[in-house]
Order: structure tokens, then sequence, then C-alpha cells
């Protein structure tokens, strides 16, 4: 989480999953990311709202003034809780409304378990670097914003959650200086951050067995000390062995791998 001040995303956390059961969780998740848009673009609001030496009782109030019209009152009462909170940065106040965004959009897959919804975000993000055209058409400048989610809409409707298409959807429209892959892998970790599981990225040069995966998840669960959701990918190129990624540590047994890391010796 950075800089994010947990104890202030906590408390926030907390109201949202207040709200929650009372309130349409997909329409709350639309319009905090709508929220991250305004914050987004508008700096000098962003920054008045950051600024710990501004009264929270102004802020929530200048909020609440701007959102009133425009969103439900759970939505109001969240952001409100969001800029009343201590940020050390302008940034870690508009994380904090995209990971609550988050949060509220998952809310109905989370009974049933969040592990495939984080498989169809992964499925997907493998598809776009598969295929140049489609990554194209979803990231080029000036390719206009209603035509992505058409695009997204027709390709993706009823072959995936609409959890799952409403982030694949926003990591494409509004990007917020990310590449479409770097927004799928953001999303996939603040999925993980709510189930309270790591991601374990794992190539392997063959297609493991059920019961090779959950020998593997067994031992880096031990290993990590938190359960661990895989996210496979069948690479052949590793000629043999196992890649694996969790957060920024690389565990790399591959052939491939160490044949790198021996030539990496040699050219030192």
């Amino acid at each position: 989480m950075r800089g994010i001040s947990r104890t202030s995303l906590a408390e926030v956390t907390q109201r949202l999953d207040a709200i929650l059961p009372s309130a349409d969780a997909a329409a709350l998740g639309h319009e905090l990311f709508e929220v991250v848009s305004l914050l987004g673009a508008e700096s000098s609001l962003r920054r008045w709202l950051a600024d710990q030496a501004n009264p929270a009782e102004a802020k929530s109030q200048l909020i609440g003034e701007l959102l009133e019209s425009k969103v439900s009152p759970s939505t109001v009462l969240v952001v409100g809780d969001i800029v009343q909170a201590k940020w050390s940065r302008p940034r870690d106040l508009l994380d904090a409304v995209e990971r609550l965004a988050v949060y509220a959009t998952v809310a109905s897959a989370q009974a049933g378990g969040l592990d495939g919804l984080e498989d169809e975000l992964f499925r997907f993000e493998r598809i776009i670097e598969a295929q140049p055209e489609l990554r194209a058409a979803l990231t080029l400048d000036g390719v206009d914003g209603a035509h992505k989610r058409t695009l997204l809409d027709e390709l993706l409707s009823g072959k995936v959650s609409a959890p799952s298409l409403a982030l694949i959807t926003e990591a494409a429209v509004r990007p917020r200086g990310r590449t479409l892959e770097q927004g799928l892998e953001h999303y996939q970790q603040l999925v993980a951050d709510r189930a309270q599981h790591f991601i374990a990225v794992v190539r392997t040069a063959a297609a493991l067995s059920d019961a090779q995966q959950e020998r593997l998840r067994q031992v880096l669960t031990r290993s990590y000390g938190r359960p661990i959701h895989l996210n496979i990918e069948v690479v052949p190129e590793l000629v043999g062995g196992l890649s694996i990624r969790v957060g920024d540590e690389v565990i790399d047994g591959s052939v491939a791998g160490r044949l790198a890391e021996v030539r990496r010796r040699l050219a030192g």
C-alpha cells in the first residue's frame, strides 16, 4: 500500500462495509469510480481535500455539496469519510477512493469467493498480450471511451462476471497513467487485498495437475504466512521447472531462468 495510511484505510473500509449490505454495490462502485475521475482531473480540489490543515468538517461539507445531486447518499457518505481521514499525499486520498470503488464493485462476488474474478482478470490480461490488434483498439490515443465500452461489452458480456467486466472496462477507459496490463494487475492486487491473500503468478513449461497446484499452494502459504491464489500460465519456452512471482519477489526454478542467470554472470 506504499504511502497509504493503514489506519485511515481501515477506518474508511469499515464505513464501506457498514453501508454495503443496504446499498446497490455495483452502482456504488460505479459512482466511486466517477469520483476518482473527478478528483483526478481537479488537482486543486484534490490537494485541498488532502491538506490536513483544513478542517475535516469543511472537507466533508464541500464534497457533499459537490456530489449530493449527482450520486447516491451512500457514495456521499463513503467519500465524506475518505476526505475526513488523514492522508500523507493527495495521491493517497485518490488511491483510497479507487480502492473502495474496487471493493464495492466486487462485493456481489465476495460471498462466493473472489478467486473466479481474479482468474477472469488474469485471463483477460493474457488475452490482450496475445492479441495486439485488440490491445491497440483498447489503448491507442484518440479511441473514444464509449467505443471501448461497447467493444468490451460485445466481447465479454456473458463470458465474465459483471464485476470483472466493470473493472476491465475501467482499466481500459480510465487508465490513470497505467498501461492496460498494469491496470489489470493493479485491480487484481486490490481484489487480492480484499480477499486477504497473496497472488502467485506461476509460469510453467507444462500444465500442473490439481494435486500439484494444491501442493504448490500449501508450500507458498506456509512460506508467506498468508493464503495464496495461483495465477498459472503455461509457457513451453521455459523448457522445465517453474517461475513464481509473489509481489516483487521472483523464484525462478525454470531451465530457461537458470540459463539466463548463467549468461548474466558470464557477461558480468
